[in-house]
């Protein structure tokens, strides 16, 4: 039986908690954040008592570590925001608690991701039998799965690989981010990059960009933008020539995107305004719809999966392995919309992989370095099924 402590109760946490709560092998749960209201909310309509909250501060490492000595949890679920992953795993290391993560550490004063701060991390879990499993969402996460799925049944070397995610749901607001804003709007601003022929090239926001058909909905625009993913999967698939993320926008949201950047609103460096420090981006954050207020009114879906070209037995072949999730089906089951669902349910189910000993070992790890088959026998069951076809076009 496993101790499980969710940390952050957004749209994702609130998928989080109820598929642990639904779990049998976790005997014990509880739901964190800085608002313990948004916890008690969750923790209600699960109901039965199954969930513990608490307030705690996720960027101070001491209170974390007071509430992981008298929760004892075996496991910490880190669906805060992406800067505070490494207070998170201090206090992981001090207090002996294994980890898990959907998305890269950045820096709250920089526009800039990478895994290299959470793989510095290595020795440390390594020299206290830790496990660390970082980047455990859809994207990244699923899509790192689904390459190692690929790399292990279906290619003796993988050459290309294109990440493809398409959101073609419409949830009815003239703008509105579909995670956290103020992380959402620092991804998809920056400069583009993508591997290939062992470098990376960096390209202006929304450079390259080309339309794709994806499958029950159709052809949208896809513009290659930079995705954490890309880094793990080139270190460990070193066979890969070239890879790329795609991510779909609409010329509405582009439009709002630029006003935003023009006006200042997406800085990230603090002004004073009527004698008052306050950071552009998370004012707008405030003023902005919340993501999770989303679901309600959200329909279409979102389609993601790997376009992959590469070798077996000597001969070329291409392989598009993708989930499709419904905005409304997400929405009935569990109040939120696809995707905080489609993060979400990894999360939780990469922590069950963990505590049935499947997903193990001392150390930091990206998802695709675990076995992908015992993942994905249990992901459709968990309301992401998924889909291969094989020799088809995949288009780029």
């Amino acid at each position: 039986m496993c101790r499980a402590l969710i940390i952050g109760a957004g749209g994702v946490g609130t998928v989080v908690t109820q598929k642990v709560a639904a779990n049998p092998i976790f005997s014990d749960v509880m739901l964190a954040s800085r608002t313990k209201s948004k916890c008690d909310a969750v923790a209600a309509a699960i109901g039965g008592d199954r969930v513990k909250t608490a307030q705690v501060d996720a960027d101070n490492v001491a209170e974390l570590c007071e509430l992981f000595r008298s929760f004892k949890p075996d496991i910490v679920i880190n669906v805060a925001l992406p800067y505070q992953d490494l207070t998170i795993m201090d206090a992981c290391l001090e207090c002996g608690a294994n980890y898990l993560d959907t998305a890269n550490y950045e820096p709250k004063d920089e526009a800039h991701f990478e895994y290299s701060w959470q793989w510095a991390y290595q020795d440390r879990f390594k020299e206290k039998g830790l496990t660390a499993i970082l980047g455990c969402g859809f994207d990244p996460g699923v899509t790192a799965i689904f390459t190692a799925y690929a790399a292990k049944h279906h290619f003796d070397e993988i050459h290309y690989l294109d990440i493809v995610d398409c959101n073609a749901g419409n949830h009815g607001k003239a703008f509105a981010t579909n995670f956290n804003p103020e992380i959402n709007i620092r991804e998809v601003t920056q400069k583009g990059r993508y591997y290939e022929n062992g470098k990376w090239v960096v390209t202006e926001p929304h450079e390259i960009h080309k339309p794709l058909h994806y499958p029950e909905i159709g052809e949208r625009e896809s513009y290659v933008i930079y995705h954490e993913e890309l880094e793990s999967l080139v270190k460990n698939y070193p066979t890969i020539k070239r890879a790329r993320f795609w991510m779909t926008f609409g010329q509405e949201y582009l439009t709002h995107l630029r006003v935003i950047q023009d006006i200042g609103m997406a800085r990230i460096d603090p002004i004073i305004y009527n004698g008052v420090e306050i950071v552009p981006i998370q004012f707008l954050k405030a003023v902005l719809p919340d993501p999770k207020s989303l679901g309600a009114n959200y329909h279409g879906k979102t389609s993601i999966g790997c376009r992959i070209r590469g070798i077996k037995d000597g001969k070329e072949h291409t392989y598009y392995i993708y989930n499709n999730c419904d905005h409304e089906k997400a929405y009935a089951e569990t109040g939120t919309q696809a995707v905080s669902f489609t993060t979400g349910v990894p999360a939780a189910l990469g922590a069950s992989m963990w505590a049935k000993g499947l997903w193990r070992g001392a150390g930091v790890f990206n998802v695709e370095e675990f076995d992908p088959d015992p993942f994905l026998a249990e992901l459709g069951e968990q309301g992401l099924p998924w889909v291969e076809k094989f020799d088809v076009d995949i288009e780029v």
